[in-house]
């Protein structure tokens, strides 16, 4: 069994000033290391005047290695939104960083509004010269979007070096589902692509990697990595198609695959000990949006609670 420990929610974006008018919503956090502290990145909302719907911004926190201690939150904007009809128009998240010699890769989720559906996803790319602190695209456009057999919702993505190759994981849209009570629901799955250069990336068109536990409408979101003990391990989050606002039995929670070559991998949730749904608390109804990562010879796994990360992330540590 791979047993997991709590160690509690660790930050709530509500007790803190946040740039932009953000004042509700950690969510996706995400993780850079330094000598001294921990830079933890993450997707907050303002309200739009013009129009009471939600811009997303990307913010972060640094906190100590022990993560009790908030040592400074961002006060600037961390990545600006698209232009206008460009595929970030309306927001950023999530956003992965990763360290590439002397420069901060960031692979951005950017989103806009639809008309018949809701949303459209693709994946953006931002490269930081000072040490994460802001980032400039690479360009209008996107990096990773959809194509003919993946023709809706590419994002989620989640970038690492293994073998001299960048590997992306990411998710993919298969279908929008009409619904009597409710807006169009969204069906999405985890694929896989490789680049040399982090820029241009070839797909493994429509290739589900995660088989699906609760049936062909699951959802599986936010692809996590972490090569540890000679094995690969990917977290992530899943949930019905449909229902998962008002019933918490059908809402997010967290899924684990494991491979030894980075083609096949091995659902085993049940391996998995110390991640369930808490009795009470800031993550009893739900838990979503993971991020594992190693600090100081130790394995974390950041994720987020209850209402989509409406009130921050929690953190949980590797029990070796």
């Amino acid at each position: 069994m791979i047993q997991w420990k709590k160690l509690g929610h660790i930050f709530n974006p509500t007790e803190h000033k946040l740039p932009n008018n953000c004042v509700e919503f950690a969510q996706s956090p995400q993780t850079l290391v330094f000598d001294d502290f921990v830079r933890i990145y993450f997707s907050t909302r303002e309200k739009d005047p013009a129009n009471g719907k939600f811009l997303s911004h990307i913010a972060f926190v640094d906190m100590s290695k022990d993560f009790k201690t908030v040592k400074g939150i961002s006060q600037n904007t961390v990545i600006p939104l698209g232009e206008l009809g460009t595929f970030d128009e309306h927001g950023i998240f999530p956003i992965n960083p990763l360290r590439d010699g002397n420069r901060v890769l960031a692979y951005t989720c950017g989103w806009s509004r639809r008309v018949a559906v809701s949303v459209e996803t693709s994946t953006g790319l931002a490269i930081s010269e000072d040490n994460g602190l802001t980032f400039k695209k690479t360009g209008h456009g996107p990096v990773l979007t959809h194509s003919a057999n993946e023709p809706f919702l590419v994002g989620d993505s989640f970038v690492q070096w293994y073998n001299g190759t960048y590997h992306m994981w990411y998710i993919f849209g298969t279908r929008w589902i009409d619904t009597p009570d409710e807006d169009a629901a969204r069906v999405y799955k985890i694929g896989h692509a490789t680049s040399e250069d982090g820029i241009n990336w070839i797909k493994e068109e429509g290739k589900q990697i995660i088989p699906s536990r609760l049936n062909e409408y699951e959802c599986q979101a936010l692809p996590t990595v972490l090569f540890h003990k000679d094995r690969y391990h990917m977290y992530f989050c899943y949930r019905e198609a449909t229902g998962f606002r008002k019933d918490k039995t059908r809402g997010y929670r967290l899924g684990y695959a494991w491979s030894d070559d980075l083609q096949h991998w091995t659902r085993a949730d049940e391996t998995v000990e110390g991640l369930a749904y808490s009795e009470s608390g800031w993550d009893a109804d739900m838990m979503c949006y993971p991020h594992i990562f190693s600090c100081d010879n130790k394995v974390y796994l950041l994720y987020n609670g209850n209402e989509f990360g409406r009130y921050g992330f929690g953190i949980a540590q590797l029990q070796e």
